[in-house]
């Protein structure tokens, strides 16, 4: 349907030449933010985006185990009509999503991996690791046995900052976030301290459910702000994203749980692989080929199962 048919059927009165857009105040999200309006304005160049920053939970209380402390409030705008859309880094939104809500769009995919800062080049082993993600403490404590491993939280410029006042050997960081802000690897300086980046292996760190995913919800029945958003959606990106959140549905697991999940496309085809840890030092792996996002989603889920049985 288009803008005018949606408008014809009652939706809207008359097409809309601007859209309210909602997103958190932090240094990447604004980043983030100016992808997506540069996206928008290569296919909507006569569009109007207005900016509404929304300050989310996770702004100003940093406990974890909580689903949705940087969307609820963003969701909450939409459910009232005080935005259109929400930009989102996909790795926040809870596996289940308010039945009035979706994920109308997602950006390409940007890098995948973590990576971890020193501040040497050389690569000395490591005693203390800091990171806020319960996955990647338990994959740092998985592939360092020896090290300490110690919280840290905040936004990327203060997690940097604590990192450069502290004592610790290193701490990681997602690459996405970090280039998105303009801290390219392998090394650069923040606030006159030049830190080195080693990217992660996949293989013993696998990312979080939607990590390098900007993603955009809309309001299911708002078929105007659906079609204009959609207008800059990447499939490939899309349709990972929905494996991965499928994945995440299955083991009831968010952000805040000790898991890993990340589908590519290869050859045509695409793959998915999860790590789950449990209550053992080492997590449970599984992999799988499909086409469909939903049934490997299932597929690899299930092979989990049966290898804990």
């Amino acid at each position: 349907m288009s803008v005018e048919e949606s408008s014809r059927s009652g939706v809207y009165e008359t097409p809309r030449q601007d859209i309210v857009l909602g997103t958190r105040g932090s240094e990447l999200a604004l980043a983030q933010t100016r992808m997506v309006k540069e996206a928008l304005a290569r296919t909507r160049p006569s569009l109007k985006i207005a900016t509404k920053i929304i300050r989310t939970t996770g702004d100003h209380d940093l406990r974890a185990g909580r689903k949705g402390i940087f969307t609820a409030e963003l969701e909450r705008a939409l459910m009232e009509k005080r935005i259109d859309f929400a930009v989102h880094s996909a790795k926040d939104l809870p596996s289940e999503l308010e039945g009035a809500l979706t994920i109308t769009a997602v950006l390409p995919r940007g890098a995948v991996e973590d990576l971890l800062l020193r501040k040497s080049a050389a690569r000395k082993p490591v005693a203390t690791i800091a990171t806020g993600s319960v996955r990647r403490q338990r994959q740092a404590r998985w592939s360092n046995p020896a090290a300490r491993v110690v919280g840290l939280r905040g936004n990327v410029p203060t997690r940097l900052r604590k990192f450069i006042e502290s004592d610790w050997d290193a701490i990681i960081l997602a690459r996405a976030g970090l280039e998105r802000l303009g801290f390219m690897p392998p090394e650069f300086e923040f606030q006159g301290q030049k830190l080195f980046a080693e990217i992660l292996p996949q293989e013993n760190f696998v990312s979080a459910g939607g990590q390098g995913v900007i993603a955009l919800q809309t309001r299911a029945a708002d078929l105007v702000a659906c079609e204009i958003v959609s207008s800059i959606d990447d499939r490939e990106t899309h349709l990972c994203l929905r494996a991965e959140r499928e994945f995440l549905r299955l083991l009831e697991g968010d952000c805040d749980l000790p898991v890993g999940v990340h589908a590519r496309f290869m050859n045509g085809e695409m793959e998915l692989h999860a790590q789950v840890f449990g209550d053992a030092p080492a997590p449970k792996m599984a992999s799988g080929r499909g086409n469909d996002p939903e049934e490997l989603a299932g597929e690899v889920f299930r092979k989990l199962e049966h290898e804990q049985k």
